[in-house]
């Protein structure tokens, strides 16, 4: 036999959510809980959240608003017939709320201590698209909040890290 793998899971490509994207970008980042007040299944919206408290030095409620995120992203990728497993790709403009907030989740893990937790989200992460810890980083410093939609970048093209500092994580 043959042809493709029959064992690779498909790619979830979650629906777009251009109400959310468009109140967030309206929206001034101290009033970013009205958006999720408005739109409390969007994952994109709890990440946006969580992203203005980790900035704001406050790392428990930043952990509390990725979890939320996380758990409203688990349930958007069933809903879309996710199984657990498989590719969530961020050149897919809409995956990128539930990728945030993946990434702050893990990210406020690894701050408070949780690392069982950090590793996990790594491999899910990773699972879901091997570039998009990578991007995230770059894209994110202590003082730099995400922007509600990234600009599109070419996948040939490597992007430079921000100019501002940024450090490295982990136990080495």
């Amino acid at each position: 036999m043959t042809g493709a793998n029959l064992i690779e899971q498909p790619e979830t490509l979650l629906p777009a959510e251009p109400e959310v994207i468009e109140a967030l970008n309206r929206t001034a980042t101290q009033e970013i809980a009205t958006v999720v007040a408005a739109h409390p299944k969007s994952s994109l919206a709890w990440a946006a959240l969580a992203d203005y408290t980790h900035s704001q030095g406050r790392l428990l409620e930043a952990y509390a608003y990725a979890r939320v995120g996380y758990h409203r992203g688990l349930d958007a990728l069933r809903k879309a017939g996710w199984k657990g497993q498989g590719p969530i790709p961020w050149s897919h403009e809409p995956n990128r709320g539930v990728l945030r907030a993946l990434f702050a989740l893990r990210r406020a893990a690894a701050e408070i201590g949780e690392t069982d937790e950090f590793e996990r989200l790594t491999v899910f992460l990773d699972g879901s698209d091997p570039t998009v810890i990578t991007r995230l980083r770059s894209q994110h410093t202590e003082t730099q909040m995400f922007p509600a939609i990234q600009p599109a970048v070419s996948p040939d093209v490597d992007p430079a890290p921000p100019t501002a500092a940024f450090f490295i994580q982990g136990e080495n």
